[in-house]
Formats: structure tokens, sequence, C-alpha cells
């Protein structure tokens, strides 16, 4: 893999796997674009770089969580869910969902348009947010789980899905945000370490060190700037901008050529 490519595919990582319009699906959009081929060492890459979006997690959240051990045991309840499905529907989600760019393209488009649903509920008083994490109970935990579990469905978004899931619930927007990046963490770490795990051969084969380590990198410092950004940006704004920009997304994908 050309360093270019390694350094364009860090950077789409880190701004997209924690703002809520999917990172696979730009991952896969971006590769086709590059016309990168879908080999077994970019699978790899890939999931590569997804560690260095969870190591930016960590970083920023790291004194958050000691603040907050409680957080902790709701994180365990949310990620149980998610783990169940993924294990489950591991090589669907390789083999099926992973190839269909009309599937990509329809989740870009239908989540984008439940985010405006959700905005548009929220204005007319239909949904209050007034709740912060502390008050999260086991319940809504599991229920945030099943939400995010979703997500193995390229074109939803992790961070999306469970931002606007516990919109519904009456989470604040900034603190539904915050829980997805937390719950990103363990959700990501535990399927890059499965995957990884089954596609060993690969990194000890490969003498491809430098595209490895510079798209970690560069999700990591992206990634990082990005959950900061992201968080003050709902304290003030609605996820519309978002709606449309998947919507629009979805619409200019279905009429371009085959990627």
């Amino acid at each position: 893999m050309a360093f270019f490519h390694a350094l364009i595919l860090g950077i789409v990582e880190g701004l997209t796997e924690y703002l809520p319009i999917s990172s696979t699906a730009h991952l896969i959009i971006t590769s086709s674009f590059l016309k990168i081929p879908q080999s077994d060492f970019q699978k790899f890459f890939e999931v590569f770089i997804q560690s260095g979006a969870v190591l930016a997690v960590v970083v920023l959240y790291f004194r958050y969580v000691l603040k907050n051990r409680q957080i902790i045991g709701q994180l365990t309840i949310s990620f149980i869910p998610t783990a169940i499905v993924g294990l489950l529907l591991y090589k669907v989600i390789k083999n099926v969902f992973f190839n269909s760019v009309i599937l990509v393209i329809s989740t870009l488009g239908i989540v984008g348009l439940g985010f405006i649903v959700v905005e548009w509920l929220i204005k007319k008083n239909k949904i209050r947010l007034t709740k912060n994490i502390n008050q999260l109970n086991a319940v809504e935990a599991t229920l945030i789980g099943l939400v995010q579990s979703l997500a193995v469905i390229p074109g939803v978004s992790r961070s999306g899905i469970v931002t606007v899931g516990m919109m519904i619930m009456g989470y604040e927007r900034d603190e539904a945000a915050r829980y997805s990046f937390l719950l990103a963490a363990p959700t990501i770490l535990g399927a890059s370490v499965y995957d990884l795990f089954k596609t060993r051969s690969i990194l000890m084969s490969t003498n491809q060190y430098l595209p490895l380590f510079v798209g970690f990198i560069t999700s990591f410092l992206v990634a990082y700037l990005v959950m900061k950004w992201f968080v003050m940006f709902l304290q003030k704004n609605t996820l519309i901008p978002f709606g449309i920009y998947r919507i629009g997304l979805a619409i200019i994908l279905l009429f371009l050529p085959k990627l």
C-alpha cells in the first residue's frame, strides 16, 4: 500500500469513526475512488487503523472514567449485546454486508432521514432531552447495546445510531455522543482483536509496516480532534446537518458509475 493511500485512509477513519456518518461506508467509498483493491491486507489495514481511533478515546476520556467509575458497569452491559450479535454474524458481516454497495447507500439515506425525523420530534416537544449519563440504568444500557448492534450493517454508523437512540430515550445530545465514544472503545477493540486474530497470518507475513503505522497515527490524531469538536458542536446544534449530508451522499452515490 502506498504512503499516500495509508495517510488518506487514516484521515478518513479518524474523521468518520466518531461522527454519525459511518466510517465503514466512507472507507469503502474512499478505497473505491482511490482504486485500492480489496485485498486481504487492505481489509486487515482498515481493521488495524481503527485501533488508533480507540486509543484516542482512551487518551481523551481516561480521567473522565476515573472520576465516574460507575460508567464502567453501564458500558459493560451495553457491550454484551453488541458482542453477541457481532460473533453470531461475523461471516455475514465480512462476506455479505461489506460487499453490498446498495446496502451502504440505503443505510446512509435511511439513517440520515431518521436523524431529521428525531430532531423534528424534539422540536415539537414529542421528545425532551433532559437526561445525562449518570441517570442511565441497566435496562437502558441493554437497549443501547442492542441499538449499537445495528451498526454491523455498513452505513449505519455506530456513533450515530447510539447517539440518536439515546436521544429518543431523552438524553442530551452531547451526553449521548460522549457515551457513544466510550462504548465504541470496547466495541471496536473487541472486534479488532477478534478480526486481527482471524487474520494474524497477514501481519506475520507482511512487510508493509510503514502504511500500518501511518494509518494508525493519523486516525488517532484526527479522531482525538474530531471527538472534542463534536461534543462542543452538539451542545448548541442538532444532528440535522449530518442527516442532510448522509442523504445527499446517498443520492450522489446512487447516480455515480458503479463503485
